[in-house]
């Protein structure tokens, strides 16, 4: 085999593709699916990874259990249960101190149960209520949210993504399957001094102002101009009258006589007397308009979506992580077009953007005041999910005896796999049928909630996990490490899924997940040692994520809603993480003999 300063090709190819799907992660906007796919490609036309290898990694049982909890997740969402069980956990809280423990509790024990990124979707507008109810900042209980939707996830396969990894990781290597509730213990301790810890520090979450507070007037930020029947623009097209983007703001809608709503307004579209032109802005320079352009003010404000059409209404929507929206303006984008959604106002950290809203540079984490088509929400809320998270949905599920049923194909696929008397694999793929065939979900609804693009990352970061192993890139990544360490395996465990537990505060628990696994495995078999507590200590490792918001997908997910900085996640963060894991590394010693 061909050598170059003494590492074979092979690991060259690894090395370089490694330091390019980090680099490509951090710096551009490129989706993480099409990244590591990528990277995949080019290790498999290289002959890094064979063909056997990429089939075994996208047919994983990570990749089949996530697949199969999806069908789970939509039979629960369709007949409600899990708005169900959200309400009827909870209750209503009589101040702040209680609403994080009434808040933490149950969220934590869904998230164990459904995944922690649903049940912090789920939760979002219920924190905002009760912000709203206790006269707080949304931040004041968004952060315990996230932080009890983590730690929950910790208990048990299925609360996060990365702890399937490693589990379907360790079949490949071991031939042996890890119970649901595998990690149960040290989640649970972690669970427990985290709710305990957030309620004595719960002072140093910054109370950062809600966006949606900018959005609560609408007449704040619309103004609506009338066209005179003898004004000069008078079938002259809006781009010929000079009416669409003009100084401070830009045309959102056109009211018609006959009340007909055009919206988007094209830029062919004619003039008539008697339109109203609806702008969104800075008011002071609109207003300017009716001098510039012969427009007369309207004489009431009308700019309330029901009282013109229905079927068209204003909805609220954060910019996710990794959007292609981030770093465009909406007037140099074909997104309005393509959606249908007109932005009518931005805010960012709490605050409006004083700026022309079409004319902002988007950023990860801002709010967008949309106004949206009459699409049906949760169809409006699946198309555009990989770029806007909603969080105000209308969607009331109906509950009735389809939500029994749901309730009961959930506890039975939970008894079979906690009592080993189906492997985990088989346990979800049987309750995904079930809900298909006693109706709690159709097929054309199932594909809604299905991530496609979460189950390709998933597959391919499996691959490259088997690509590391496969050059020998572990040993020369390990043999240093346990060296350095003195072949004591207790150390050599603490330093690597420390080193683990810092890669996810800067990429993902996915990522480090997958990365690390095999390496750490080639430690605890060249050191005679048993995986498991190795293989346990990484799983509960790489979700100790607080000190980044790009550390978990909880925290990306309030980071819109919150209002929050970067920076604020590291106030209360950096200290979690190093209480949380310290106790995580103490409780899996003392539970998991090496």
């Amino acid at each position: 085999m061909t050598m170059f300063l003494g590492l074979s090709v092979q690991i060259w190819l690894v090395i370089i593709m490694t330091i390019g799907v980090f680099y490509l992660l951090v710096r551009t906007r490129v989706p993480a699916e099409v990244t590591f796919l990528s990277a995949v490609t080019f290790l498999l036309a290289t002959g890094v990874i064979t063909e056997q290898n990429v089939l075994e990694s996208f047919g994983s049982e990570a990749v089949i259990v996530t697949s199969a909890f999806y069908v789970v997740l939509a039979g629960m969402m369709t007949t409600g249960l899990f708005y169900w069980l959200s309400k009827h956990l909870l209750g209503d809280p009589s101040s702040y101190k209680r609403a994080i423990i009434k808040l933490m509790g149950p969220a934590a024990t869904l998230s164990a149960m459904l995944g922690c990124t649903e049940v912090t979707h789920l939760f979002i507008d219920l924190v905002k209520i009760w912000s709203r109810k206790l006269s707080i900042a949304p931040s004041k209980l968004l952060v315990p949210l996230s932080y009890a939707a983590t730690l929950g996830g910790m208990c048990t396969l299925l609360g996060h993504t990365s702890n399937l990894v490693i589990a379907g990781l360790y079949i490949e290597q071991t031939g042996e399957s890890l119970n649901l509730f595998t990690p149960l213990v040290p989640g649970l301790v972690c669970t427990v001094v985290g709710i305990t810890l957030m309620t004595f520090l719960r002072n140093r979450i910054p109370p950062r102002e809600s966006p949606d507070v900018s959005f609560e007037e609408t007449s704040d930020y619309t103004v609506e101009l009338l066209v005179p029947t003898d004004n000069e623009a008078v079938m002259k097209t809006i781009d010929e009258a000079g009416l669409r983007n003009v100084r401070g703001g830009s045309l959102i809608e056109i009211v018609r006589f006959d009340k007909e709503v055009i919206s988007p307004v094209p830029p062919d579209e004619f003039i008539f007397g008697g339109d109203r032109l609806i702008y969104s802005g800075q008011i002071n320079e609109l207003l300017e308009l009716k001098l510039s352009h012969g427009l007369v003010a309207a004489d009431h404000h009308i700019y309330n979506i029901n009282e013109i059409d229905s079927n068209r209404k204003l909805r609220t929507a954060y910019v996710n992580f990794g959007s292609d929206l981030i770093g465009t303006r909406m007037s140099k984008s074909s997104f309005e077009k393509r959606s249908d959604m007109v932005l009518v106002a931005v805010a960012r950290q709490g605050r409006r953007v004083d700026e022309q809203p079409r004319e902002v540079v988007l950023q990860a984490g801002d709010t967008l005041l949309l106004e949206c088509p009459s699409k049906k929400d949760i169809d409006l809320e699946n198309t555009y999910k990989r770029t806007l998270t909603f969080f105000d949905s209308q969607f009331v599920p109906q509950l009735g005896l389809r939500t029994v049923v749901s309730a009961c194909i959930l506890i039975i696929m939970f008894m079979l796999s906690s009592f080993q008397l189906v492997p985990l694999i088989t346990s979800t793929m049987m309750a995904a049928g079930a809900m298909l065939f006693m109706g709690c979900c159709r097929m054309d609804s199932v594909t809604k909630y299905i991530d496609l693009n979460y189950l390709l990352t998933m597959g391919s970061m499996m691959a490259f996990s088997t690509a590391i192993s496969n050059t020998g890139m572990v040993s020369i990544i390990s043999n240093p490490i346990i060296n350095l360490c003195g072949q004591n395996p207790y150390i050599v465990m603490v330093v690597m899924c420390l080193l683990a537990s810092l890669m996810s505060e800067a990429f993902s628990n996915v990522s480090a997940a997958a990365v690390f696994f095999p390496i750490i495995y080639h430690q605890a078999i060249s050191m005679g040692c048993s995986p498991l507590p190795f293989a346990i200590a990484l799983m509960t490792s790489v979700t100790i994520s607080y000190a980044t918001p790009v550390g978990s997908l909880t925290h990306m997910q309030i980071f819109g809603p919150g209002g929050f900085k970067f920076t604020d996640f590291a106030r209360l963060g950096t200290l979690m993480h190093l209480v949380l894991f310290t106790v995580n590394m103490i409780t899996v010693i003392l539970v998991f003999p090496l």
